[in-house]
C-alpha cells in the first residue's frame, strides 16, 4: 500500500551549486549525500517537513540524470510513494496497466529498495515506488 509521498527528485548539474539554494530557500541544512554508482548518481536529501527533497547530479555522461538534463533541463525529475511492500505494489499497479521499468526492486539512494513506472502510463510523470530495505 502507498503511505505517503516520500521525497521529489531534482535533477541538477552540480550539487555544490543547488545545495546552498536549496538550504536557504527551505531554511534547512542538507542532511546526506551519498554516491548511487548503479545509477552513475550523486544525491543529496533535504527535509521539507515529512517530504524529502532529493537533489540528482550525474556521475557521469551516460547517467538517465545527464541525459535527463540535456533533453529537459535541470527540474523535476520524479515524484517518489513510499510503499509498505514494494513488490505487492509493483504488482498491483502492472495489473492495473501501468508499465513498470523496473521489474524487480533495485538498490536505491537513502537505503531504499526502489522500481520506476514508466511516465507514458503515469500521464508524463516518472514515477518512484520505493520502500526501506529490510
Amino acid at each position: 500500500m502507498i503511505k505517503k509521498i516520500d521525497h521529489l527528485g531534482i535533477a541538477v548539474k552540480s550539487l555544490d551549486d543547488a545545495i546552498p539554494f536549496y538550504e536557504q530557500m527551505l531554511g534547512k541544512k542538507c542532511e546526506k549525500i551519498e554516491d548511487v554508482p548503479e545509477q552513475k548518481v550523486r544525491t543529496a536529501f533535504i527535509s521539507c517537513g515529512e517530504v524529502l527533497i532529493e537533489l540528482l547530479e550525474a556521475t557521469s555522461d551516460e547517467s538517465p540524470i545527464a541525459k535527463f538534463i540535456e533533453k529537459k533541463g535541470e527540474g523535476i525529475h520524479h515524484i517518489a510513494y513510499l510503499s509498505d511492500d514494494l513488490e505487492s505494489e509493483m504488482k498491483r499497479v502492472e495489473e492495473d496497466g501501468i508499465r513498470l521499468i523496473d521489474k524487480t526492486p533495485r538498490g536505491g539512494a537513502g537505503d531504499m529498495n526502489i522500481a520506476f513506472l514508466h511516465p507514458k502510463s503515469t500521464k508524463g510523470v516518472l514515477t518512484e515506488l520505493c520502500e526501506p530495505k529490510k
